[in-house]
């Protein structure tokens, strides 16, 4: 097996003002747009990025996300995400990103899981084999891998209504799962917006949505800092995305 090179590499970014909240801190998605960014750069560098599956009709697609946050930082703080391929398998590929601070301290961390989507039938294929030949870090030295399922949905105590803008697809022609998270967010009580923190968030992606979707966004409360969310897709009722979050105090 060929040892990927530049394997681990950190990317630095300042946190500016169009990334903070009242609070003059990173929110939340903008700390996983810079997330974004990393993975987009390692796997430029790796040639494990979407242009170099073009050849192959494929793409990458989140299934599995789970995001912890120690602190968040603010603004003119610089933060280093250290992100990298954490396993492959026949269908399944994982990554991993390490947030740090300018004293190399963890603020944050999530780990993911992918799979390859066929451009033509929009289904999960098998990850090419260029892709399964490569070695990775050993899975003892990466995050645990995350479970496939996440608990039901139980009841609905908020909700709010979106709709998919041309400017929220991303190079897979369907909704970026950045606003996902962000309409998550969105559908929360005040209180708990205005003063708590983001501690924990699993996401689980199930099916796609496109330009100009209606999507419901629905709530439960399972605890006073516990949710449990999905979004389902008003056009055929069917649930794309199943997620729970936890907060603490700011």
């Amino acid at each position: 097996m060929a040892l990927l090179p530049n394997f681990k590499k950190r990317h630095r970014f300042p946190i500016r003002a169009y990334d903070i909240d009242n609070q003059k801190k990173v929110t939340v998605p903008a700390l996983v747009k810079l997330m974004h960014e990393a993975a987009m750069n390692n796997a430029i560098d790796l040639k494990l990025s979407v242009w170099d599956l073009a050849p192959y009709n494929v793409s990458w697609v989140l299934m599995r996300k789970k995001i912890t946050v120690h602190r968040l930082p603010e603004f003119g703080e610089e933060i280093q995400v250290e992100t990298y391929p954490a396993g492959f398998e026949k269908f399944f590929t994982y990554r991993d990103y390490l947030v740090y601070d300018a004293q190399d301290k963890l603020i944050a961390q999530a780990a993911t899981t992918w799979l390859v989507m066929d451009l033509t039938t929009r289904k999960m294929t098998r990850i090419p084999e260029f892709i399964l030949a490569l070695e990775t870090p050993d899975p003892a030295d990466c995050l645990p891998r995350l479970p496939m399922k996440l608990p039901k949905f139980g009841q609905l105590d908020l909700q709010q209504e979106f709709r998919v803008g041309w400017y929220d697809l991303d190079f897979n022609m369907h909704l970026n799962n950045l606003y996902y998270l962000q309409w998550i967010l969105e559908t929360l009580p005040d209180n708990i917006i205005q003063q708590h923190q983001l501690k924990e968030m699993e996401v689980l992606y199930k099916l796609e949505c496109k330009w100009k979707e209606q999507v419901v966004c629905e709530t439960e409360q399972l605890e006073v800092d516990h949710f449990r969310h999905h979004l389902v897709r008003q056009s055929d009722g069917k649930e794309v995305v199943l997620a729970e979050t936890k907060w603490g105090a700011i």
